[in-house]
């Protein structure tokens, strides 16, 4: 069996040849995306594993289906770049990894929020130009502060309990209320969670009932203390009315991991022709972090991911059931 692995990273390379030696299965890697271009070199593969937030072109699909593929495995959380008409038109079967490390991006969130909280980035702005005051930069702690998640599914889950033992609150809004997760968190509704919360942090996938979910309206309904923590996917927040609120003292602040316009210029050497002007302008904002869809990358996260993914493809080569099929 042979699978053709797109858009590896280095450091997983590591992961890739224990995994390839311990299953005796051939992977070869490349550093390309899968695209219109690239699709080509899976010929003569068994399968294929991928992983990017740019969309699959439709002449992808047709090509695999072509090649005898019959999958689409996408190592990573979202799946929003896959089209599934196209996928069940030409019998591909979609597989993502789930939860390859929950705890990776739940505590970059934290991270992000406890800078945000302590007005690091003000701190750093002062500091650049060698005012080492701290007036009118007073903060509070993490206990004092009430938490909301939107989507409290793993990296949901993780973020509850990290926040949680720091003595938050916690409030939640999802469709699917987990017992096991009680301890940690309180199931409301999503305007209780946008008036109430101090932090409100987002965990949802983006689909349809998630695009633009926030936008000039959402930023009106929350505290103008509040900070937004976006460690999903960029479509989910508007970000000329996230300016728009940022500027206008609607909210306190936003830590971003992901940004709607990323494909052009994340995960490569831009060029300052390719950066967009609203990364410039949030960039430049003393009260906004912002990292390059890079919350994911740990040694466990990485580990996890080329193998949860690869033991997918060799089920469906194999015709077997995956594990983490994604319906849709």
């Amino acid at each position: 069996m042979k699978i053709l692995m797109y858009a590896v990273l280095e450091p997983e390379k590591k992961y890739i040849r224990e995994w390839s030696a311990k299953t005796g299965v051939e992977v070869k890697c490349v550093a390309e995306r899968l695209d219109a271009k690239t699709v080509e070199w899976a010929q003569g593969f068994d399968g294929i594993d991928f992983q990017q937030t740019q969309p699959l072109e439709p002449v992808v699909y047709q090509k695999l289906h072509e090649y005898g593929i019959k999958q689409l495995t996408a190592r990573m959380v979202g799946y929003d770049m896959i089209d599934f008409d196209l996928a069940k038109k030409y019998e591909l079967t979609v597989t993502n990894v789930p939860a390859y490390s929950p705890r990776a991006i739940a505590e970059m969130g934290l991270t992000q929020a406890l800078r945000l909280v302590r007005k690091l980035g003000y701190y750093d702005q002062r500091m650049d130009n060698l005012d080492f005051r701290w007036a009118g930069l007073e903060s509070t702690e993490i206990y004092n502060l009430t938490v909301g998640i939107i989507g409290a599914g793993h990296i949901g889950g993780a973020t509850a309990q990290l926040y949680s033992a720091l003595g938050a609150k916690v409030i939640a809004v999802d469709p699917i209320h987990q017992v096991e997760l009680s301890p940690y968190l309180e199931y409301t509704d999503l305007d209780t969670l946008l008036k109430t919360a101090d932090i409100v942090t987002v965990h949802t996938p983006l689909d349809e009932s998630t695009a633009n979910l926030f936008n000039s309206e959402t930023f009106k309904k929350m505290k103008d203390t509040a900070y937004l923590i976006n460690m999903a996917r960029g479509g989910i927040v508007n970000a000329d009315d996230l300016i728009a609120a940022l500027q206008n003292k609607e909210i306190a602040g936003a830590a971003l991991d992901t940004l709607a316009d990323e494909g052009q210029f994340f995960e490569k050497q831009a060029t300052p022709e390719e950066i967009p002007e609203d990364y410039k302008t949030l960039r430049a904002m003393p009260n906004v972090l912002i990292s390059p869809h890079s919350a994911f990358y740990t040694d466990t996260a990485m580990k996890n991911m080329v193998a949860m993914g690869l033991d997918d493809v060799v089920a469906i080569v194999n015709g077997k059931r995956p594990q983490f099929e994604v319906y849709k």
